[in-house]
């Protein structure tokens, strides 16, 4: 199944099933709280605007959990996923800008990642039973300050959470196995970022289990599992997102999110 939130050209809100056609069947109730189809059917024609498909009380967030991406970086792999938190205001949908923020334009990153949207209340949670508290996955792409991340703070909070620095979607697939999904960016067409989650460093389970270890997971809380090779700043010369920039995040089984950017 893939969920999706939506305004449509005449105004309604709310949540829809994206069927095999691409028609869209709209649905009564919260998707975590048992939806409900109903009668009526749309067209993407009759979406004028995208939402975040889901509103989540916490942001978690993984650095490097690639293999490549820590190799492309001189960075030891972690012995323990390496957590941090995105500011739940940087959250953005498809179709929306990504805002290069006045305080930090010039280093803003591109990161594609897999999503994990949690769909109950989990807290120490064993790896072989994490699949039970996961609702689906959904696209994100984790905007970055690396001038912010690396020289400015020397820390990750400001860098990761500047408005729009968190667009998820277009849509939550479930019933996907995680384990091997190819996962890409790309920048103005050109690929950036082409890998596997098979390259991942801790799986999803592993991920899901740890941070409800130590934190309770909400329903609806996003976890961006980390990147793959490819991002801007370990090429040489560096590449960050400009004005009239389109960027694209594609994950196998679930679809594409796209965002242009723009100057605050």
């Amino acid at each position: 199944m893939k969920y999706l939130r939506i305004i449509t050209k005449d105004g309604k809100a709310g949540w829809g099933i994206l069927r095999p056609d691409n028609s869209i069947n709209l649905v009564a109730g919260d998707i975590l709280n048992e939806p409900r189809p109903t009668d009526e059917i749309l067209t993407l024609q009759d979406v004028n605007y995208y939402l975040p498909p889901v509103d989540p009380p916490n942001i978690f967030a993984l650095g490097l959990n690639y293999r490549a991406h820590a190799r492309e970086t001189n960075a030891e792999i972690p012995s323990a996923p390496l957590i941090f938190i995105k500011a739940t205001t940087s959250l953005s949908a498809h179709r929306w800008p990504i805002v290069l923020p006045q305080p930090a334009p010039d280093e803003v990153d591109f990161e594609a990642e897999l999503v994990v949207v949690i769909g109950k209340k989990a807290k120490m949670v064993a790896p072989d039973k994490a699949a039970d508290y996961i609702f689906g996955y959904t696209c994100g792409n984790d905007v970055t300050a690396r001038d912010c991340q690396k020289r400015l703070d020397r820390q990750w909070a400001r860098a990761k959470s500047f408005d729009t620095f968190a667009p998820v979607g277009p849509v939550i697939a479930t019933d996907l196995d995680p384990a091997d999904l190819r996962i890409r960016s790309f920048l103005n067409g050109q690929c950036m970022q082409d890998s596997t989650t098979a390259d991942m460093i801790f799986p999803v389970n592993e991920i899901v289990s740890y941070l409800s270890r130590n934190f309770t997971l909400l329903p609806g809380t996003l976890i961006f599992t980390g990147t793959p090779p490819g991002v801007g700043a370990a090429r040489k010369p560096p590449v960050f997102l400009k004005p009239a920039d389109q960027i694209i995040i594609d994950i196998e089984g679930i679809g594409s999110l796209n965002n242009h950017v723009q100057a605050e």
